[in-house]
């Protein structure tokens, strides 16, 4: 689970000093407060292409947080163009505050990861081989890294990970002012320099599941 710390400072006998007491996201409340995310994104977090709604269980929980926040800041969802960002922006302001958040990201944890359907078509052996820069943030079997900012791509839907790739190229995503990691994502998706290569990665991806 994720720990929220609270800091004190204290004074006894005229000897300052601070405690760090943590608390953890609430995976009970957050299976409550969930429920709303279930019209979409499924009740087991498994996503739904009809609502155009990415699998959210498996993901790792510090990225669950960080783009909720990132929603409902208006860092992610607020470009004219990002019609299925904006969608989910309201959704994350349904959120009464910061606390929900956690909440609700320590329930999806629980979720097991999904296994997508196969949908895009591609070159797998040639996603392998594009996909060998990415490997040094994501890993080699895609499971992210929290330490370099690199949220897991395995067990996601191939056709999320084609849009999100297309959004990052065209400056649809990745270049608000605030988002920093979506800056760097950004960057390395003009690597992928035509729509066979990004089919490719996502087929590869999805055999990662």
């Amino acid at each position: 689970m994720k720990k929220i710390f609270f800091y004190g400072l204290f004074v006894v006998f005229g000897i300052s000093f601070s405690i760090v007491v943590s608390a953890e996201g609430d995976a009970e409340k957050g299976k409550s407060l969930y429920q709303v995310c279930a019209a979409c994104h499924g009740q087991h977090g498994e996503g739904n292409k009809a609502l155009n709604a990415p699998a959210n269980a498996g993901q790792n929980e510090w990225y669950v947080v960080r783009q909720l926040k990132n929603f409902r800041a208006g860092i992610r969802g607020a470009d004219p163009k990002d019609i299925f960002g904006a969608q989910m922006r309201p959704m994350a302001l349904t959120l009464p505050d910061e606390q929900a958040v956690e909440d609700v990201a320590a329930y999806i944890v629980t979720l097991a990861a999904a296994n997508p359907p196969k949908t895009i078509e591609g070159n797998i052996e040639a996603g392998k081989k594009a996909y060998t820069p990415c490997v040094a943030c994501h890993g080699e079997n895609g499971e992210g890294n929290k330490s370099l900012n690199a949220p897991k791509l395995s067990n996601q839907h191939d056709w999320y990970i084609v849009r999100q790739m297309q959004i990052f190229k065209s400056g649809v995503r990745g270049t608000h002012a605030k988002d920093i990691y979506g800056a760097q994502m950004r960057a390395m998706a003009q690597m992928l320099t035509t729509d066979e290569q990004i089919n490719d990665v996502a087929a590869y991806l999805a055999t990662l599941n």
